[in-house]
């Protein structure tokens, strides 16, 4: 139970005290009532003594009492009836509410810290904090705080209100005070008048009620001097004549109201009246009897509780408002509380006399004085009057108990049975027959017993009164007096606890006994209430919880809700009081009390009872029953107009993630809404709530910028740009980033501005939105927000639109205009509103919100705002409670709604940068929300008309590409950024002015062409181009194209049309190629300077031809120029599979393009000069290349025509797609030769720069095609070139890119990495390229051996310098062949004259020398013998040149 402000002894004692009766003149009254109290109320406060008092018992021992209490009371002739009682007792209770502003009591029980305060419905409810951290100290204590005042206040009015009964005599009055004032004319027969009044009352039969202790009670005679308007003397002469009459024990004299009322508040007098008058007495009330009250109907209490009360009593009365939906059924209400009776008048009463009590000051008459006179006159009255009175009666009662037969053995020695504590069977007690109807005559010596009893239980003699109640309780048992034998058990067991020093243990098994009878057989619940009241408090006082628990709970029945619930609740703090407290049970017990409070009409006890069990469920996982006490705390608080938390509990009810059934989900949305609804009718003018449904994903949210792309239209496509519909790509957003950077740069020629920011159309989480995003006048700002529907009912949203704030200023002013703060208005931000928005149950959806800015300035997205509904007509009231389905059918086919908003509240990224961000939690801004609104920008939109989807690889097509201004400024500055510049072109400077040739377009080539002369088949055809012409021009960006704009403007609505020539990716697959268009307003903005449009083009490429081409030097040095000459091999093979219908593919042409080289013409042509390759087949050609004329910077181009047309290579678009691969592949070389050589590259020695480079080749391939098709029966003809890059001698090149294996793991190596001073050395290839030689000499020499048996061969060496620096050079020709292989087939010879030479060949100098080679025998020999040596003429390392690559030198000598 919960802790009470008395310990059980006192609590005892004062409900079992002697009573007073007072019976007074109207004078007298009148004196009291100057003070506005009568005479028992003027005296209540002063019925304690503060001293002790000794009487003698029967056997002359001295007894002391302590803190003996009387109760004076005015004499009510009627007793009260059961429906004022339960009125009462109902009042009582619902006044006595827990304070405001109190400290929450916390209790700490197991892991659990609960707030039983004394404010809970504010402090416990749901979400209400933990206050462990702040509470702690409370764990150790051992007395618990928690108090229930109303449970108090039940307890002492329920204990004075219950009525006074035939069997017992503790509610009997044992005297009676006869009060006269001394003003009266004769007051002595004032005396006599009320004497014989009081001898009427209790003697004649007409008088029922109230009872007396004992036919001749004490009376005590009371002369009242008013002393401010009374004569002293008179008073003082009336109290000698009294005293004289009466004896001086029998009488006495109160003076009061020393100080007139009209003296005003001079000094403050306490008030000890204010308490007792708040707690309303049921014997002060006289008004209570049958007359006035009205029984009357349900239907027309609900109609008087709703509509007939006053302003004042609905304050008083918080649980009876109008009638409501969400109210519970009043038939229950009141049929179980007031048994279907309402006592109207008395509610009104109670509280006007509680309204006017707590504003009237008492006792104003009186002073301090004569406050301790009241004191001592209640004290001589006590000593003098009533305890003398009382011992003589005890003495009287045991001399009559004493004469009877046996009794004494009875009284004074009881058997062993009685003494022993053994417990009378219950079956025993069940088994007998009912004779609760037994009465015993007044003077029956039964009753004497018990009489005798109760004196000595109201003056504390404890052991006499144990032994009397238990004499009495066995004649009443041997009777079978069943109402009187469970009173005196009731008592036994009361007087044994009280007995001082414990002689022997609580005997529970009486009061068991007790209530049990009252209960079951004498059917007398108050008394059995009685019983359980105070055995509770006993076994309380002694813990024993559990036994306490069970016994409150086994007195709630279904007779008293009220009752019912009080005892559930203390049963519930006995569980908590436990050594090991049993919360779970607490809350169950709490649950079933905050019920029976509501059925009791309750309602503030209720709600505080289900807030307190709420903070043991709350958290654990049982969502059934935290949602079940939500929505009875929501209904409690609703009812009660306590609409803040009954919003907030209906709202945790649908944010939870629900396990409730869908019908019941629905239900809980349409008492929410009906709540809501009416919160917001009592404001209809105040702010838009927030509302708790559907989720919104806040990080989810993304913002965009721009219009809606037009879709493709026939042979257009529209540029794919961005829009919500993609997926987010952080790889991807990188690269166009990239792209942005690059164009931006060549813009601000090589510099990225400081201020630079990267265009972002699309926001969302894993963009960067620290900055505040760009928005232009007159583009939608469209927002996606992604709402989730966590019940299984659809909601419906209407009138769904953004929330916003708008700041209006003028950015292209010097100064920023005043900023200001504008209401919505259509005339700044034009919002979409969506009608209807429907989510189904469980079902994420995404809702795009549009918003139209007509003004610069800033814009502030705070959320969204929308009504709130559910569907009509699609939830069915099968298996909702009736009570509820009700009132709440109706909402059901209305569609009720309600309007409100969700902020939108973006948590940006948290910071992780500074030592003082990591070692803390802060987040960075996101501001994806809060766009700044720019003047007005040109707009582009670029269409691509007929665009492939597939080719092949290195074929190349012509498409268009149409550019669309759809604003109202012009653009300027268009440029196009690609990571594959070689993937397309719009054609160089010269494309444009060069005219179509006529075959050209009649074969619908995409090449320009001429047609050639038969006779020009075998020699290459010259033309020349610069790289500038082709964007290709030193320090330019090659993946920046400008776009050829007519007057480089497009202006508003106008559109332009463009060729794009396309080269298919050399490498088969799927292709995903990024444009990124950029372009600029005509007028410069301070806000946004540049605009960009994506595109992404997907291409599927196939595999056509495998082209691989070598380079190597020719043996032979020819007389013409410097003799430098290069053969070049083309191995060119079908790898195409025929899935793309390829026939076969036609080598139409082989250019060749270098500052250095030319093709020169074709070394093995075949007579018929067409080249087909089938599927697999694979062709090689051999061309001869020759070193071109000093041409400056400008390329030489060579056509080899093999049929006839010629296709201009140095025109677009072949020119186009080559300097695009060259510049691309020099982008990658170099960045390899950066990657690889690094620091080592600055450490070449000038002499091996130089050695190197003799062997390095800037030839380029280019092999043009033609490729027959068969599609849907028609033949086309596909056009493509591929490239190969010529760099070394002697290395392979490729026309597309090897895939590299990857190596097998090896073990790790550590090496000293070597010093970077050393020079590096050349390798053995690169010094074989250094010196080129050649023999000249007749392929067959005839000789006549038999004439001169030496043969003598002149022989001509001719020596070329490569390299562009002086050369020394050694030739030997001691050189022999040492291989017996080469000697059985070449055989022997000798050089004759000087075997060695020494020369210096200047820079590209060709040398020779005359030989003479000697024979002694026929035969082929190998001139190929001699070595030569070579170094730079400034170094000293000496270099071998490399012969083995040379072709053998021949000669054959024949014998004539």
């Amino acid at each position: 139970m919960a802790q009470c402000v008395q310990s059980v002894q006192e609590f005892i004692q004062d409900s079992f005290v002697p009573l007073v009766a007072a019976l007074c003149s109207e004078e007298a009254e009148r004196l009291t009532r100057k003070n506005n109290l009568g005479f028992s109320e003027l005296v209540k406060p002063f019925c304690r003594l503060t001293s002790e008092v000794h009487m003698r018992d029967p056997n002359n021992q001295l007894h002391v009492i302590k803190n003996l209490k009387i109760a004076v009371n005015n004499i009510i002739t009627h007793s009260p009836q059961p429906g004022g009682i339960r009125k009462l007792l109902n009042d009582v209770v619902s006044v006595s509410q827990p304070a405001e502003g109190l400290v929450a009591n916390v209790i700490t029980a197991g892991d659990y810290d609960l707030n039983i305060s004394d404010r809970s419905v504010k402090a416990s409810v749901p979400w209400y904090n933990n206050w462990k951290d702040t509470l702690m100290e409370l764990n150790t204590s051992t007395f618990y705080s928690a108090t229930t005042p109303w449970f108090e206040s039940y307890r002492e009015s329920f204990l004075q209100s219950m009525p006074a009964s035939d069997h017992e005599f503790l509610n009997h009055y044992v005297a009676c005070m006869l009060v006269v004032s001394s003003g009266e004319p004769e007051p002595v027969e004032q005396f006599l008048k009320l004497s014989q009044e009081q001898h009427r009352i209790q003697h004649s039969s007409e008088y029922a009620y109230p009872k007396w202790f004992i036919p001749n009670t004490l009376k005590y005679y009371v002369l009242l001097h008013d002393v401010s308007a009374g004569e002293e003397q008179r008073a003082d002469s009336v109290y000698e004549e009294m005293k004289q009459r009466y004896g001086t024990q029998g009488c006495y004299l109160l003076k009061i109201n020393s100080r007139g009322s009209n003296r005003g508040a001079d000094e403050q007098i306490p008030d000890p009246w204010s308490q007792y008058l708040q707690k309303n007495n049921i014997q002060t009330q006289e008004s209570y009897d049958d007359g006035p009250y009205t029984v009357i109907s349900n239907k027309n209490a609900d109609h008087l509780i709703s509509d007939g009360l006053d302003n004042d009593i609905q304050d008083g009365l918080s649980n009876n408002f109008k009638a409501h939906p969400l109210q519970l059924d009043h038939l229950s209400d009141t049929s179980t509380s007031f048994d279907a009776t309402e006592y109207i008048k008395t509610t009104a009463s109670l509280h006007e006399s509680k309204k006017t009590s707590s504003g009237t000051p008492h006792g104003t008459c009186l002073t301090l004085t004569d406050h301790d006179r009241i004191r001592q006159f209640i004290q001589e009255f006590t000593f003098r009057g009533l305890l003398p009175h009382i011992e003589k009666t005890i003495r009287q009662l045991n001399d009559q108990l004493i004469s009877r037969k046996g009794l004494s053995r009875s009284l004074f020695s009881a058997t062993k049975k009685w003494f022993s504590g053994s417990k009378v069977p219950e079956k025993s007690i069940n088994e007998l027959k009912n004779t609760s109807g037994l009465l015993y005559p007044p003077e029956a010596p039964e009753l004497q017993i018990r009489k005798m009893a109760d004196l000595c239980f109201l003056v504390q003699h404890y052991e006499l009164a144990y032994s009397c109640y238990h004499t009495a309780k066995k004649d009443f048992l041997n009777d079978q007096a069943m109402l009187y034998a469970a009173g005196a058990l009731e008592m036994a067991a009361v007087s044994a606890f009280l007995q001082p020093g414990a002689p022997r243990p609580y005997p529970a098994h009486y009061m068991d006994t007790a209530i049990q009878t009252y209960r079951d057989i004498c059917k007398n619940m108050m008394l059995a209430e009685r019983c359980v009241l105070l055995s509770a408090e006993i076994l309380k006082s002694q813990s024993k919880y559990s036994d306490a628990a069970a016994l409150l709970i086994r007195l709630t029945s279904e007779d008293s809700d009220l009752r019912s619930a009080l005892l559930l609740e203390q049963a519930a703090h006995c569980f908590i009081n436990m050594k090991s407290p049993m919360v779970r049970k607490f809350a169950f017990h709490m649950i079933l009390a905050g019920h029976r409070y509501s059925k009791a009409g309750q309602k503030k006890h209720a709600l505080r009872c289900y807030c307190q069990a709420m903070q043991v469920y709350k958290g654990k996982g049982w969502s059934l029953a935290e949602d079940h006490i939500n929505f009875t705390i929501g209904r409690q608080s609703f009812t009660l107009r306590q609409l803040d938390n009954a919003v907030s509990a209906f709202r945790h009810i649908l944010i939870n993630d629900s396990k409730q059934p869908a019908a019941q989900q629905g239900t809980f949305l349409r008492e929410y809404l009906y709540v809501y609804k009416n919160v917001t009718q009592l404001s209809p003018d105040g702010p838009l709530p927030q509302l708790p449904l559907p989720y919104i994903n806040n990080s989810a949210t993304r913002v965009f910028f721009g219009h809606d792309r037009r879709p493709a239209e026939g042979e257009k496509q529209a540029a794919t740009h961005i829009s919500l519909d993609q997926e987010y790509d952080c790889e991807s957003s990188h690269q166009w980033k990239e792209l942005e950077e690059q164009v931006v740069a060549v813009v601000n020629k090589g510099i990225i501005p400081s201020n630079f920011q990267p265009t972002q159309y699309c926001l969302n989480s894993y963009s960067d939105n620290s900055k505040f995003p760009l928005a232009v006048v007159e583009e939608p700002v469209t927002v996606e927000v992604a709402f989730r529907n966590p019940l299984k009912v659809p909601l419906l949203l209407t009138d769904l639109s953004l929330l916003w704030k708008f700041q209006p200023k003028d950015f292209s002013a010097k100064h920023n205009g005043e900023t200001k703060e504008l209401a919505c208005g259509n005339d700044m931000i034009g919002a979409e509103v969506i009608a209807e928005f429907l989510i189904n149950s469980e079902e994420t959806k995404m809702a795009r919100l549009k918003l139209f800015p007509h003004q610069t300035g800033e814009l502030h997205i705070l959320g969204v705002v929308y009504n709130l509904g559910t569907i009509q007509g699609t939830m069915m009231l099968d298996g909702i409670d009736p009570s509820i389905g009700l009132q709440a059918g109706k909402f059901v086919y209305n569609g009720m709604s309600v309007r409100g908003r969700q902020d939108l509240e973006i948590q940006g990224p948290r910071l992780n940068n500074t030592k003082e961000e990591k070692t803390s939690i802060k987040y960075g801004p996101d501001r994806r929300l809060d766009p700044i609104v720019t003047e007005e920008m040109p707009l582009l939109e670029v269409f691509f008309i007929n665009f492939p989807t597939g080719l092949l690889c290195g074929e190349i097509r012509k498409a268009y590409v149409e550019f669309v201004n759809v604003s109202k400024c012009p653009l300027t500055a268009l440029k196009v950024v690609s990571k594959h510049p070689e993937f397309f072109t719009f054609g160089g400077n010269t494309a444009v002015l060069t005219p179509l040739s006529p075959s050209a377009s009649e074969n619908c080539s995409a090449y320009k062409t001429v047609v050639t002369d038969s006779t020009s088949v075998c020699t290459a055809l010259m033309s020349s181009a610069s790289s500038v012409n082709f964007g290709v021009g030193t320090g330019s960006q090659p993946e920046v194209i400008h776009v050829p704009l007519p007057d480089s403007v497009l202006l508003p609505g106008a559109s332009v049309q463009l060729p794009m020539w396309l080269h298919g990716p050399d490498e088969e697959g799927v292709h995903e190629i990024n444009f990124l268009f950029y372009y600029e307003s005509i007028k410069k903005h301070s806000k946004m300077c540049h605009r960009v449009l994506r595109h992404t083009a997907v291409i599927c490429t196939s595999r056509s031809l495998n082209v691989r081409a070598t380079v190597c030097r020719s043996n032979a040095l020819e007389d013409e120029g410097k003799g430098d000459n290069m053969l070049v091999f083309v191995d060119v093979e079908n790898i195409n599979t025929s899935e793309a219908g390829v026939k076969e593919f036609h080598i139409v042409q082989v250019s060749s393009n270098s500052k250095h080289w030319k093709l020169q013409k074709a070394v093995n042509l075949s007579e018929d000069k067409d080249y087909k390759l089938a599927s697999r087949e694979r062709g090689k050609l051999c061309f001869k290349a020759v070193r071109c004329k000093n041409s400056g910077e400008n390329y030489t181009f060579a056509d080899i025509v093999f049929g006839n047309e010629q296709i201009i290579s140095s025109a677009s678009p072949c020119a186009d797609f080559f300097f695009r691969s060259l510049s691309s592949e020099l982008k990658r070389t170099h960045t390899q030769s950066n990657m690889f050589q690094g620091a080592v590259k600055q450490s070449f020695d000038e002499a091996v720069r130089l050695i190197q480079k003799c062997s390095k080749v800037d030839l380029n391939i280019v092999v043009l095609w033609k490729a027959y098709v068969v599609e849907d029966n028609k033949q086309l003809i596909l056009e493509g070139q591929h490239h190969i890059l010529l760099h070394t001698l002697g290395k392979e090149a490729f026309s597309f890119p090897q895939k590299q294996e990857s190596p097998e793991m090896v073990f790790l190596k550590f090496f000293r990495p070597e010093s970077s001073s050393l020079p590096t050395r050349p390798t053995p290839d690169q010094l074989s390229n250094l010196i080129k030689t050649s023999l000249h000499y007749p392929e067959s020499f005839n000789h006549s051996f038999h004439q001169k048996s030496l043969c003598l061969v002149p022989v001509t060496l001719l020596l070329s310098n490569c390299s562009e620096a002086d050369v020394d050079v050694i030739i030997d020709l001691r050189h022999k062949t040492t291989s017996p292989e080469a000697l059985e087939i070449h055989g022997s010879f000798t050089w004759l004259g000087q075997t060695q030479y020494k020369l210096q060949l200047k820079n590209q100098e060709v040398c020779s020398l005359q030989l003479k080679a000697c024979f002694v025998r026929t035969g082929v020999y190998n001139l190929g013998t001699h070595r030569v040596f070579a170094k730079l003429a400034d170094q000293v390392t000496l270099f071998e040149t490399s012969q083995q690559n040379s072709m053998p030198a021949l000669i054959i000598i024949n014998n004539i």
